[in-house]
């Protein structure tokens, strides 16, 4: 993962960043230590009609039903401040309790999206387990696709475009790892029928060795 603030690369379970020295403490002193209840879509500037929070809702179902050990979530905010929005969702996905997220999906392995409709601007963060999955290049891109529909306060297209960029990332990912997993257990199965396993390999070794003359 990367840092943040000064955005420079960081152990996933380090404490604090060893170049800038921010820790979770950081973030706590600006937004608060206390967990934060909330769902999966948090409408907070309050800009999406009743049928955009319905469709959101449908499409956030559906990422969790493709991907059984993750989760998705979305925030729509209005600061009176131009925040870090890197820093921001940093703190709201550790800081989060999402109300509509069963147990058995941790924070760690959490995508949110963090809007801010006055800057019409926002940010994506990756829970740890998410690290080998989702580079830096593949949240810039889903940020880019969504760009201009967030310059144009299309709140619904921009976040179905971040969405629909990551699930095609993700859905690369499980295929690749579906593919390995039936390569593994084909290579199993042959190794079976044919009779090599170890003691197969061992025991033609041994017969092939010359006995040494005494």
């Amino acid at each position: 993962m990367k840092c943040p603030r000064c955005v420079q690369r960081v152990h996933s379970r380090a404490r604090e960043c060893p170049h800038c020295a921010f820790s979770i403490t950081d973030v706590d002193q600006v937004f608060g230590q206390d967990d934060v209840r909330l769902r999966t879509l948090t409408d907070a500037a309050g800009v999406l009609r009743r049928k955009e929070r319905i469709a959101l809702r449908g499409r956030l179902h559906q990422f969790q039903k493709n991907f059984p050990q993750l989760f998705f979530g979305i925030y729509f905010g209005s600061f009176k401040e131009n925040p870090s929005l890197r820093q921001f969702g940093f703190w709201l996905l550790n800081r989060g309790a999402f109300e509509d997220v069963d147990v058995s999906r941790p924070n760690e392995g959490g995508i949110l999206l963090s809007v801010d409709v006055g800057g019409k601007s926002a940010g994506l963060t990756a829970g740890y387990a998410l690290g080998p999955f989702l580079s830096e290049d593949a949240i810039f891109g889903a940020l880019s696709v969504a760009h201009p529909h967030f310059l144009e306060g299309q709140w619904l297209r921009a976040t179905e475009a971040v969405l629909g960029r990551i699930t095609k990332v993700l859905g690369k990912h499980s295929r690749r790892a579906e593919r390995d997993a039936d390569e593994l257990r084909t290579d199993r199965e042959s190794v079976g029928h044919s009779g090599v396993g170890l003691r197969g390999l061992r025991e033609r070794h041994k017969g092939g060795r010359r006995r040494s003359k005494t």
